[in-house]
């Protein structure tokens, strides 16, 4: 997965409904996805891009854990 296309889907959580535990847990799986494939420093990246702390309270520095 490129980060693009993390980006992509992961605006498609926000915008489905960010108070959802689902929508959480599916930014989550993308997030693990990332640091696998691109390593921490792109999750952060995204997370700060995002705003994810606010959204989804997933912190920057996190470890991505499923």
């Amino acid at each position: 997965m490129t980060i693009d296309r993390a980006r992509e889907l992961l605006n498609l959580q926000i915008n489905m409904g960010s108070g959802s535990g689902y929508n959480r847990n599916s930014a989550m799986l993308i997030l693990a996805e990332v640091q696998k494939l691109h390593g921490q420093g792109a999750v952060d990246q995204l997370i700060r891009e995002l705003d994810l702390e606010s959204v989804f309270a997933i912190k920057a520095g996190e470890k991505i854990i499923i």
